[in-house]
């Protein structure tokens, strides 16, 4: 290599110098010329992804990104993550939306929460959004059709409130006796709440259950609402869907374990947690296939032109160890139609 920095030009008389400069700045032009063009390309930008969820779960985050790997991409290596997370606080996601659109990520992807893509949606028109919510995307408005999504919006519905009635025809072959029903939502979720309390009442009134709501938005109001319940005794409880809920399992199954209150829960975390019985869809699942939407797209494909997805399995986990503690023995027709038990 030249150093061109060190090394002097010898002094030359008339045309001669003029010719040596002349010669040394062909030298160094012929040399640019001659470089190879990975030498002088600008590496290309790495695309960013804006992962918006309702909590943080470490468990979730990797099933994204193993969906991701399937199109080629890895965080850190070919992607770039930007992770933002409400921590509970439901009115926050307006704002971490449109900090990730200022941001111009390649795409949001919302895999866990209908607020979450609904804020996503509001924030822009143009960015790709992936999502996943566990209500009908068509009435959410976040798409045109399930087949056809039509806009900048596409995802996965994991189906909760929908399987509300077989979750309560579940619980009661576990009480055939039962006649009162507790039911448990977020009041910060708004949509999710009308829904299930909605659901919920038909289905009850359908088998002859009386019917009573209790709001929990904290770690604090959830100890509250137990507390509640141990007063009205209900026979049985149903804690609605909710990623606030999912974030607080274990807080869940060991107060209504303290209490003796047989407890349903929307998926099979609740269960490995020390819950009783959860019956659902896997959301793990689907947050696995929101990171394959999300890498297709960053390969080029349109929200507008992939299929929202809707999963198709259901699954029923009880937890005998969590009976036997609050003295309840399981139906053998139920334990036989469980897809596992906990021992």
């Amino acid at each position: 290599m030249i150093d061109v920095s060190r090394r002097e030009v010898p002094s030359l008389p008339g045309s001669a110098a003029v010719w040596h400069r002349r010669a040394f700045i062909t030298l160094l032009g012929g040399m640019a010329l001659a470089a190879p063009p990975a030498a002088l390309a600008q590496p290309p930008a790495m695309p960013v992804i804006g992962y918006l969820d309702v909590v943080s779960s470490p468990a979730r985050l990797a099933a994204f990104q193993q969906g991701l790997g399937e199109s080629g991409y890895v965080v850190g290596q070919n992607v770039a993550i930007e992770i933002r997370s409400a921590e509970g606080r439901y009115s926050q996601f307006p704002e971490l939306a449109a900090d990730l659109v200022r941001r111009r990520v390649s795409v949001i992807v919302t895999p866990g929460t209908t607020p979450a893509a609904l804020a996503a949606r509001a924030a822009t028109t143009t960015i790709p959004i992936v999502f996943g919510v566990g209500d009908d995307p068509v009435k959410l408005g976040l798409v045109a059709s399930l087949a056809r999504p039509g806009g900048n919006a596409t995802g996965i519905n994991f189906f909760t409130a929908e399987v509300a009635a077989k979750r309560l025809g579940l619980l009661r072959e576990l009480l055939p006796a039962a006649t009162r029903l507790a039911v448990l939502v977020n009041p910060t979720d708004p949509i999710r709440r009308e829904t299930v309390e909605r659901e919920m009442k038909t289905a009850a009134a359908a088998i002859g259950l009386q019917f009573q709501v209790v709001d929990a938005s904290t770690s604090r109001e959830i100890d509250a609402a137990f507390a509640t319940l141990a007063a009205a005794a209900p026979d049985v409880l149903f804690v609605g869907p909710d990623p606030f809920f999912y974030s607080r399992r274990g807080q869940l199954a060991l107060q209504a374990a303290r209490h003796a209150i047989p407890a349903s829960y929307a998926i099979r975390d609740y269960a490995e947690a020390g819950g009783l019985m959860s019956y659902g869809t896997n959301v793990t699942a689907a947050y696995h296939q929101v990171g394959v939407y999300a890498g297709r797209i960053l390969k080029g494909a349109k929200p507008a032109d992939l299929p929202v997805q809707q999963s198709t399995k259901f699954e029923l986990v009880i937890n005998l160890q969590a009976a036997r503690t609050i003295g309840l023995d399981v139906p053998p027709q139920l334990l036989a139609r469980a897809d596992e038990v906990i021992e």
